[in-house]
């Protein structure tokens, strides 16, 4: 399979486990693994053939801008469902990183990694 990667994607956002985060906010930077089935948009050249990945970003920064959870973990997964409903989309990969963690003496960045693929249909 195909596969699409987009890196560094920055937004603000409110998610965290700590009432001051989920108010004040922070800086969110995510990394995405989207694969697919590049071969028609390799012969053709043609948008529709492929992921017009403008709408899978816009989607990234909708979600971290207007959601509010405790944990990074439920941010990223939550990402990983909303990229899973793109037509194309088989599997994704997330790479949430919170570059600036409010823990004492760590300057070091936070990173959840999520792959899922898409659900079987019933």
């Amino acid at each position: 399979m195909d596969c699409i990667e987009l890196s560094q994607i920055r937004c603000y956002g409110y998610t965290g486990f700590l009432a001051e985060e989920q108010v004040l906010g922070q800086w969110f930077e995510v990394d995405l693994s989207l694969w697919l089935d590049l071969q028609g948009a390799s012969q053709s050249d043609a948008i529709e053939d492929t992921l017009d990945y403008r709408q899978a970003i816009a989607q990234v920064k909708d979600i971290i801008k207007t959601e509010k959870f405790a944990l990074v973990e439920r941010l990223a997964g939550a990402i990983a469902d909303s990229l899973l409903t793109l037509e194309k989309v088989q599997q994704v990969r997330v790479r949430l990183s919170k570059p600036a963690a409010p823990i004492r003496d760590f300057g070091g960045r936070i990173t959840i990694e999520i792959t899922r693929p898409r659900p079987q249909d019933s």
